[in-house]
């Protein structure tokens, strides 16, 4: 099921001259690929932010607040 916002713009892509739509796909991969980027970019960042904080969590003088 489509909710009312891709049904709005599936009319407009309606109305549009055919020889825009391929423009307006390029769009809509442009999109997707920043999207997965910014995943990329975000997974990464917290890949290494657990590494760097892994010297500062895991030490003898925290070992207590592990066990909770």
């Amino acid at each position: 099921m489509t909710t009312a916002q891709e049904q709005t713009i599936l009319r407009k892509l309606r109305h549009l001259p055919s020889e825009w739509l391929a423009e307006v796909e390029d769009f809509v991969d442009c999109l997707a690929r920043r999207q997965a980027e910014e995943r990329a970019l975000t997974q990464a960042t917290g890949d290494l932010a657990t590494v760097a904080f892994a010297r500062v969590w895991d030490n003898p003088a925290d070992a207590d607040y592990d066990r909770f």
